[in-house]
């Protein structure tokens, strides 16, 4: 995917809070019926916005960020040493 941000158009939120995922979106994010989004606020200067993630996706970066967070534990626990 581009590594530009795209803008998908504007979608009305209904009478229960939901919305649709342009089409556009959905086949650019490989989102398909049944799938799972995580939605997220945020980032923290942006109060007032939303990300949608495919789970899949999600499951990755916190993997990827854990693995992060452990390489920097083991670093910080030799330097104690």
């Amino acid at each position: 995917m581009n590594k530009l941000r795209k803008f998908f158009g504007k979608v009305p939120v209904g009478t229960k809070g939901q919305i649709v995922i342009p089409l556009e979106a959905r086949k650019a994010m490989q989102i398909k019926p049944g799938d799972s989004v995580m939605v997220i606020s945020g980032p923290p200067h942006h109060a007032k916005m939303i990300s949608i993630v495919p789970e899949e996706e999600f499951n990755k970066f916190l993997k990827l960020f854990e693995n992060h967070l452990n390489s920097m534990k083991e670093e910080i626990s030799k330097k104690k040493d």
